[in-house]
């Protein structure tokens, strides 16, 4: 993975309090860690960076979709995706990224890396199940939605068939459960 320049951020000329930045991510971000499983992306993130006198406090937040195939048909569709992250930053006397919400930079450090953290916070917000929209409103026309129609009117129709065709025998026992 190559070092991604825009996402280091100097804290150390910046004042006390509160700092915003802005990105805007798209495929060529997730290039660099090799990452493919969608076709494209449009997501923004946003992070604040609160500068304390001893620590750092990093809140990111993002929004945006991403487009992948449907599980169950393979249609592409946009999936929306968004999630929070918080990062607490302190100094010590090396570095300990150990802890998911806990950063340990060295006493000497004067920029943060905030690439890693976006890639992660991203990847983990796209669901293992995608499925598109259409499946659930019953909007959606595809091949394999239609193959799965047919296949289901079937069996639909054997199960009357099957009702139809009872034993006697069997309608005067179940009539003992309903004469109580």
């Amino acid at each position: 993975m190559k070092k991604l320049n825009e996402f280091l951020i100097p804290f150390v000329g910046l004042k006390l309090g509160k700092h915003q930045f802005e990105y805007q991510i798209d495929k060529t971000f997730f290039a660099a860690y090799e990452y493919d499983d969608f076709e494209s992306c449009d997501i923004t993130v946003n992070v604040v960076l609160e500068k304390k006198s001893t620590m750092l406090e990093l809140h990111f937040k993002h929004k945006g979709t991403v487009h992948v195939p449907c599980d169950s048909t393979g249609e592409m569709f946009d999936l929306p995706v968004k999630a929070k992250l918080r990062l607490v930053v302190q100094f010590g006397d090396e570095f300990n990224n150990d802890n998911e919400e806990l950063l340990i930079l060295p006493l000497g450090e004067h920029q943060i890396d905030v690439s890693q953290y976006i890639y992660e916070m991203i990847v983990l917000s796209i669901p293992t199940r995608r499925l598109h929209p259409g499946i659930k409103d019953g909007t959606l026309k595809s091949e394999a939605l239609e193959r799965l129609k047919e296949l289901s009117v079937k069996d639909a129709k054997k199960a009357e068939t099957n009702e139809e065709n009872t034993d006697p025998r069997w309608d005067k026992l179940k009539q003992l459960l309903t004469d109580k």
